[in-house]
């Protein structure tokens, strides 16, 4: 499997985890995320930036720039207290979702 683009609401969820780890730019949240799924999911600069100035405008992340490890400055995003909150709630509707598509998956 080459790629695999990502189910439509599920960015926003799997940016939140990689930030509960601690503030990342951009770049280094696409990799990450590529990185922890062992190759198969990547984000695209097209959907990866659009998504950050999203959950900024909705609080759950705020940056400020710094420079990242080869020197280069960088926006650096973290998490908020909403963010975290929003990351629960989001966890929560992915493991209804596994546990309804899992169920649809094993009816006969």
């Amino acid at each position: 499997m080459d790629r695999t683009d990502l189910l439509q609401g599920t960015l926003d969820m799997l940016i939140l985890q990689v930030l509960e780890r601690g503030p990342m730019h951009g770049w280094g949240i696409a990799q990450r995320i590529h990185q922890v799924s062992k190759d198969v999911l990547t984000v695209e600069e097209g959907s990866l930036y659009p998504a950050l100035y999203r959950m900024e405008r909705k609080g759950w992340i705020v940056s400020e720039w710094g420079h990242s490890q080869n020197n280069r400055r960088a926006n650096f995003y973290r998490l908020t207290k909403a963010g975290r909150k929003q990351l629960g709630v989001e966890k929560v509707g992915w493991s209804r979702i596994c546990t309804a598509i899992d169920e649809v998956m094993q009816s006969t």
